[in-house]
């Protein structure tokens, strides 16, 4: 299995008194299941908290891990894989309606997904159990 974990640092103001808040935003793998985590605390009160939580990342997580870290594509390591297991494999790993399956088995094979490094893996992680090859790369955009 494989580990995967990203996280980034923010600071902003604490509704409580004014301090800086820092908050630890990070997106992980565990035990196959994708999940994610935000650990606040503010430097000049007792105000502090973690939430977690399982599948895709709240936006502001997404959006942060993805202007530290950029951008992984997840695409199909050969164009000759037949998508009828890859369009399985997307029911399976991501419980998705067979037309956005078909949609999503399209751009694997074609630009490839894009999203953070851990979703991506996630993916490939799933689909490499389904004994189906895919390549995962930084992606420009």
């Amino acid at each position: 299995m494989i580990i995967t974990t990203q996280g980034v640092k923010v600071t902003s103001t604490c509704v409580a008194c004014g301090g800086v808040l820092v908050r630890d935003l990070g997106q992980f793998i565990d035990r196959g299941q994708l999940r994610w985590g935000i650990e606040g605390r503010c430097l000049a009160c007792p105000d502090a908290w973690c939430e977690t939580g399982a599948g895709p990342a709240p936006r502001e997580i997404r959006q942060a891990l993805l202007a530290e870290h950029g951008a992984a594509r997840l695409r199909l390591a050969t164009t000759e894989t037949s998508l009828l297991p890859v369009l399985r494999a997307l029911r399976e790993v991501r419980h998705l309606p067979l037309g956005e399956a078909r949609l999503t088995a399209a751009a694997l094979s074609e630009g490839g997904l894009v999203g953070t490094s851990v979703e991506m893996a996630h993916l490939a992680e799933g689909l490499r159990e389904r004994s189906i090859a895919t390549t995962l790369s930084p992606s420009p955009t």
